[in-house]
């Protein structure tokens, strides 16, 4: 009973918590903080909604797997002998031991390394010794994970019942992605880093570009322009606007040139699957994120022909966003740690056929991205220390963070719905 009643309490203290957030400012202290906020978390989002986890082109071959950790749970993303990508729970359904250890790797099936139970890549139990005769092995293959492949994107969703809205998400955004093959793109790198700060504040540093004067190497090629319009972009950047508008004069016209469509959608905090997709231009050479928006790859991606093709992004809540650039992807996953720290995974792609030292260089392919993912990880440790601080309080969201108000608004929808 005293439990209970201790649960109850803490569930009251987290619903008075939720329904105290005031629209247009920050969160309050607990939420990037509490160890029972971030428990609420994960229930409430991380094992409840559809999260971007890996590249299809990180499992190209049959057997080819990758390991994902979303709190307790521990998912297998495997290609099977059909190259269909399957994603399964990392449980022996023996006696429950952990299956894989490695985060990535080939396999040519899933043998559980205590009792050597032995699975297909498609999750069937193919072996399992000294089982009685009436033992029926079909009862007993892994547990599946739901998954979706959208453009060589994948999605898994840890739910029983997944929200019914990510079909008409992907439906809508793979027109956009199609053209970039992701699905046939290769790796050409990946980083992984732990962010000493809240996963939220790791995604609110995401949804804005205020900050972005503490990126020198991104404002080589990136337009500092996120949240203004014509009439109210500040004297310092009415130079850098007119450059914009020309880019994306040019832009548009190559997207009406390659039939790319141009439809921009920003439907981030009332749905369960939020998203974002937007097209803009680069600055520069404009052809990619690298000083003076030079390429970085000799090969173009997929189908699109023109160098000079911007940057093609995607935002997805609760913990991706994606930059697709004429010669190369970059694509972002966030998962939580714990209540102060949250792993990053950076992963770009090119072209298949592309070669290393030939076509593309690993550390000017990465230098911006790299030197931009160093300097937000520092942000956002120093955003973590400040919401520790007593005299911390929400302060207000710029005219420019509408689509940080957005995350912090869908994340408190979902909480709420949760709760209730």
């Amino acid at each position: 009973m005293t439990i209970q009643l201790e649960r109850s309490s803490v569930q009251h203290d987290l619903a008075a918590l939720v329904g105290r957030r005031t629209s247009g400012y920050s969160l309050e202290a607990p939420f990037y903080t509490s160890q029972e906020v971030f428990d609420l978390d994960m229930a409430a989002i991380w094992t409840k909604h559809w999260l971007f986890v890996a590249a299809e082109a990180e499992v190209p071959e049959p057997g080819d797997f990758v390991t994902v950790e979303v709190g307790p749970s521990s998912v297998i993303i495997v290609r099977d002998d059909d190259e269909e990508v399957r994603a399964f729970h990392n449980v022996c359904r023996h006696r429950g031991s952990r299956i894989l250890d490695d985060a990535c790797g080939s396999v040519g099936n899933l043998v559980c390394p205590y009792h050597h139970w032995t699975y297909n890549v498609d999750g069937r139990l193919l072996h399992a010794d000294n089982q009685p005769a009436t033992f029926d092995r079909s009862r007993f293959g892994l547990k599946p994970v739901h998954v979706r492949n959208v453009g060589g994107l994948v999605f898994i969703c840890l739910a029983d019942e997944p929200p019914a809205d990510f079909d008409d998400v992907a439906a809508r955004i793979e027109p956009y992605l199609a053209p970039y093959q992701l699905g046939r793109a290769k790796v050409a790198h990946q980083v992984d880093l732990v962010e000493q700060g809240n996963w939220k504040l790791v995604m609110e540093n995401n949804r804005e570009c205020y900050h972005c004067d503490g990126h020198p190497e991104l404002l080589t090629a990136y337009f500092p322009l996120h949240g203004y319009t014509a009439d109210d972009v500040p004297p310092r950047l009415r130079r850098t606007w007119d450059r914009f508008e020309k880019a994306t004069a040019a832009l548009e016209a190559s997207c009406v040139r390659q039939n790319f469509p141009m439809e921009t959608m920003r439907e981030l905090d009332e749905r369960p699957t939020g998203f974002m997709i937007s097209h803009a231009p680069l600055d520069g050479a404009g052809k990619s994120y690298t000083e003076g928006g030079e390429a970085v790859c000799r090969k173009r991606l997929g189908t699109i022909a023109d160098a000079v093709f911007g940057d093609f992004h995607l935002h997805m809540q609760p913990n991706s966003w994606f930059h697709m650039l004429s010669d190369n992807a970059v694509v972002f996953t966030v998962l939580p740690l714990g209540p102060d720290r949250t792993f990053l995974r950076t992963t770009w792609l090119v072209r298949e056929d592309a070669e290393e030292g030939v076509d593309y260089d690993v550390a000017t392919l990465t230098h911006v991205w790299n030197a931009t993912n160093t300097q937000d990880s520092a942000f956002v440790a120093r955003a973590q220390r400040g919401v520790r601080d007593p005299g911390y309080e929400p302060g207000p969201y710029s005219e420019v963070e509408g689509d940080v108000d957005a995350f912090v608004t869908w994340y408190v929808n979902r909480v709420r719905a949760h709760l209730s």
